[in-house]
């Protein structure tokens, strides 16, 4: 069994993984309307519900698809009420590139768990911590399309890692990884969390 320096959360189980033997403890789970669209999923509430209870109440995040405030706020309470477990995926920015901040703010004031996703820059955090700085928000930065993009991103992460931790009380999730590899830079780098997918977790047997 590998000894654990950070949180993995894996990405994207089918329902019939979870009882998989993957050589390392699991801590948590995430999920994306991608994922479920990839899957089949026909009904979106009663999918998260049957995720839920193979969760065990490890920490499980599902993610609104709404691309405006108000139905984003309106599904984002509709999956917290679905279990204590849940912290609910917020993107940063709608698709039309403005940020979130006011279904975050509303978020907070309700109490309800975030994970806040698809971020990619140390501004983007240094304008919405301020927002979730004394919660337990799930900070998710992608830091596999941060490579994708040509830049360094143990050197971005490391910084967010570094600013997040100075400055609240959320957790840095590196998300999108490349490689199995990544397991051993997000740790590395100060992260909290890592998100995998199935077949990247088998391989961190040959450590």
């Amino acid at each position: 069994m590998i000894k654990k320096k950070i949180k993995l959360f894996a990405d994207g189980l089918k329902i019939e993984e979870f009882e998989n033997d993957f050589g390392i403890d699991i801590d948590g789970y995430t999920f994306n309307p991608s994922i479920f669209k990839n899957q089949g999923v026909k009904d979106y509430l009663d999918y998260s519900k049957k995720l839920i209870l193979k969760s065990k109440k490890k920490p499980i995040s599902l993610e609104v698809f709404a691309d405006d405030e108000k139905s984003m706020i309106k599904q984002a309470k509709i999956l917290n009420d679905l279990g204590e477990n849940v912290f609910v995926k917020i993107p940063i920015t709608y698709t039309n590139k403005e940020y979130t901040d006011k279904v975050l703010e509303t978020l907070v004031k309700e109490k309800i768990k975030i994970n806040l996703t698809a971020l990619f820059t140390l501004k983007q955090i240094q304008k919405i911590l301020p927002i979730v700085k004394d919660t337990n928000t799930i900070l998710s930065v992608f830091a596999g399309r941060i490579y994708d993009c040509g830049l360094d991103a143990n050197k971005i992460m490391g910084e967010i890692c570094d600013f997040v931790k100075n400055n609240s009380k959320c957790e840095v999730l590196w998300a999108s990884p490349r490689m199995p590899y990544d397991y051993k830079s997000a740790i590395n780098i100060g992260a909290d969390i890592i998100t995998m997918q199935s077949q990247q977790i088998k391989k961190l047997k040959l450590f």
